[in-house]
């Protein structure tokens, strides 16, 4: 079982941030759905495109299953992983401590535009130019990713050090002691 384990929707920084806390915690990483393209030999673009998203996501479901079974590291997830209910459970009963990790639709909108890798590994699923869906897909899956987190933190403004930092804390606070408030936490 990870010892944490990433979720959020794409531009919030999981994958910088899990190479970061793994190296503060010197254990391994492993990015979804870079272990997910390894797996299926195409990228999850070219797997929507010819293949369809609803065949995406059982891909992607038998890849969280067979990484939540990996020793202790850390886990950055795929951003529509949480869409389905069996992987809300495995993620809630396997991913260690979940840490959600947001940021409003305008900044993941200048994230992505600034990514060049943005339209060949992260496909629009709606139809719609990826960076025009953001906002109607955060409001729908808010409230799946805050079924499955324990710390939620916002990585708008806070640097990737930062953010491992503020996870460092959660790891290392008594387990018996209510989470701790991370900086910057939506309520």
């Amino acid at each position: 079982m990870p010892t944490v384990t990433l979720i959020g929707y794409r531009g919030t920084g999981k994958s910088t941030v899990a190479a970061a806390l793994a190296q503060r915690l010197g254990c391994p990483w492993w990015d979804a759905d870079v272990e997910l393209e390894r797996v299926v030999g195409m990228s999850i673009a070219a797997l929507v495109r010819e293949q369809g998203e609803p065949r995406f996501r059982d891909e992607e479901s038998v890849v969280l299953e067979e990484l939540l079974a990996k020793p202790s590291g850390v886990l950055a997830t795929g951003g529509g992983v949480i869409l389905r209910p069996g992987n809300r459970e495995r993620l809630r009963e396997r991913g260690g401590c979940v840490v959600w990790l947001t940021a409003p639709g305008p900044v993941l909108r200048r994230r992505l535009a600034a990514d060049p890798t943005t339209a060949s590994r992260r496909p629009g699923l709606t139809g719609a130019d990826p960076l025009a869906e953001i906002d109607a897909a955060l409001a729908n899956r808010e409230p799946l990713y805050r079924e499955c987190s324990g710390v939620v933190i916002d990585t708008s403004i806070e640097s990737p050090e930062s953010i491992v930092a503020s996870i460092l804390r959660v790891l290392e606070a008594p387990k018996t002691s209510p989470r701790p408030r991370t900086p910057h936490e939506p309520d």
